[in-house]
């Protein structure tokens, strides 16, 4: 097997290094299940099987599933304005042709033996996955994401929140610490910490983690001030960091990836946000006239994606989590993992005695529909909703430009996320006659535009309020919350993103997350 590094001379791969040190010490206990050992021979043609305690497919009350999914084009895939005016991607969600959908059937009985089936779907099944689905997951992941070695794997996991607990309980031992981003997904902290580990925030700039930030972590650390070993796994979101909306970049990716082979450190890559890349956030009044309204073809679109840690793993050290919860629907519970087959084997053990595998109903429907759309089906749906929430996120932002004053704020302001545009936000002053422009504006907050995922994190400014003094920063954000809350606003407070409690401390600015993904809006 071979690829391209940087379009030159092709090269070849080679298999993951044996990483099996990593393993927590109840990793390295799981041994495979005595009755999940046997079902490698449940599909062996002619066997009779009286060994486990499988149901009669026959007493399966479901004779057939159907439904009708969206076509894969159902939403535009051009970046260009459409006719329909700023609103159009509201327009479409509602537009509809009698031939906007298709059917998808599951019977419970295959007419070929290879075709999905709910007599198989619904059984006690394999903890990786359907074959079917399997088969359509690595031919994507080697697709798309390129892994820089030759022997990694899939298998399925019940969503991200799923796959990161599994890898938690894999990889880590009581009384350790995992890196993280100083901001972060809170519910990733949430599941570690039961365990006894705890977060290790490293710094971030406009791309999220910092590369300098993690070197001086890892290069400084001191086991006895630190109260636990130096860190040996990461936890990260590199493409809508949440909730900065930050898009990690490949000259990033592979600086932190060098790190984490030097200092020998697993890297988590949780990335269900990666193909809501929708890039730099332009101004209404600084947008052309005119955009290129052609759709990209597949290797246009693939390489014009930030790519995945998995395109400079050439060590296998890199365990990614893919979700269908942001590209299909959350109710899937269903994603997948891609690791080197040490880590995969005993993630499929630990599955055997718990999850097992995802719900044969959500496989079946996933697979048909997969199936149905194909290999570049299913990236032309991708391009969609990629273009839909690029449309939702400039929407939201224009609304702000729209009501409040905006401007571009001095570099020398942007401390905390260099190397990204924020904009500082204040009240519109009056016009005409009456006002005067050389009023001094009172920054209410800032923002920096995401570029990926569905949020916008904004940063308040108490800095003149009247209490600040006797209230401090994190209790003015909560009576702000609980104002926005009981008045019908429902957003993200910020301090449960903080990896660090004395990140959260009074003396640290405020945030709210905003997610402009779901919101119902009246036109």
């Amino acid at each position: 097997m071979t690829a391209e590094k940087d379009g030159r001379v092709p090269i070849a791969l080679e298999d993951a290094i044996d990483l099996s040190h990593h393993l927590s010490t109840l990793a390295k206990n799981r041994s495979l299940s005595p009755l999940k050992g046997l079902q490698k021979y449940y599909g062996k043609p002619g066997i009779l099987s009286l060994a486990g305690g499988l149901p009669h497919p026959s007493y399966f009350p479901f004779d057939n599933v159907k439904a009708d999914a969206l076509v894969f084009d159902s939403f535009s895939a051009s970046a260009a304005p459409q006719s329909k005016g700023t609103l159009s991607w509201i327009w479409n969600l509602f537009s509809s042709s009698k031939d906007s959908t298709i059917p998808i059937s599951i019977p419970k009985y295959p007419e070929n033996p290879e075709d999905v089936n709910l007599a198989v779907a619904l059984q006690y099944g394999l903890a990786k996955g359907l074959p079917q689905l399997q088969k359509v997951i690595q031919e994507f992941t080697s697709n798309v994401y390129r892994p820089a070695y030759t022997n990694f794997t899939t298998l399925l996991h019940d969503g991200n929140t799923d796959g990161w607990n599994k890898a938690i309980m894999t990889l880590c031992n009581p009384g350790e610490g995992i890196l993280t981003s100083e901001w972060t997904y809170p519910s990733a902290i949430a599941s570690m910490k039961p365990f006894g580990i705890n977060p290790v925030p490293v710094p971030m700039d406009g791309e999220g983690m910092s590369s300098l930030g993690l070197r001086e972590v890892l290069s400084g650390w001191e086991e006895q001030t630190r109260g636990m070993p130096r860190p040996h796994v990461m936890y990260i979101v590199p493409i809508g960091q949440n909730p900065t909306g930050a898009t990690m970049h490949a000259q990033r990716k592979k600086e932190i990836y060098d790190i984490c082979v030097e200092y020998d450190i697993i890297i988590v890559e949780d990335d269900p946000y990666y193909f809501l890349q929708e890039g730099p956030y332009v101004l209404p009044s600084q947008r052309p006239a005119s955009v290129d309204a052609s759709v990209p073809s597949d290797t246009t679109y693939i390489d014009s994606l930030a790519p995945s840690f998995l395109a400079f793993d050439y060590q296998g050290r890199v365990v990614r989590l893919d979700s269908f919860s942001k590209i299909v629907a959350p109710g899937s519970r269903m994603g997948w993992f891609t690791c080197n087959p040490i880590f995969a084997e005993k993630f499929e053990r630990q599955a055997e005695t718990s999850t097992q595998a995802p719900s044969g109903f959500g496989q079946s429907l996933i697979t048909g529909l997969l199936l149905n759309w194909q290999y570049t089906g299913y990236l032309r749906w991708l391009k969609g909703l990629g273009v839909q929430y690029k449309h939702r996120r400039d929407f939201f932002i224009d609304c702000i430009v729209d009501k409040f004053h905006v401007e571009l704020a001095p570099t020398l302001l942007n401390t905390r996320f260099r190397g990204s545009d924020m904009y500082l936000v204040s009240e519109k002053t009056a016009t005409g006659w009456y006002s005067n422009e050389k009023a001094v504006r009172k920054t209410l907050f800032s923002f920096v535009p995401p570029s990926s995922g569905m949020f916008i994190w904004l940063q308040l400014n108490f800095d003149s309020h009247p209490k600040i003094k006797e209230l401090g920063q994190e209790a003015l954000e909560m009576k702000l919350w609980i104002a926005l809350a009981e008045g019908g606003l429902l957003v993200g407070p910020g301090t449960m993103f903080s990896a660090s409690q004395s990140e959260a401390s009074d003396g640290f600015p405020g945030h709210f997350r905003f997610s402009f993904s779901n919101a119902e809006l009246r036109i």
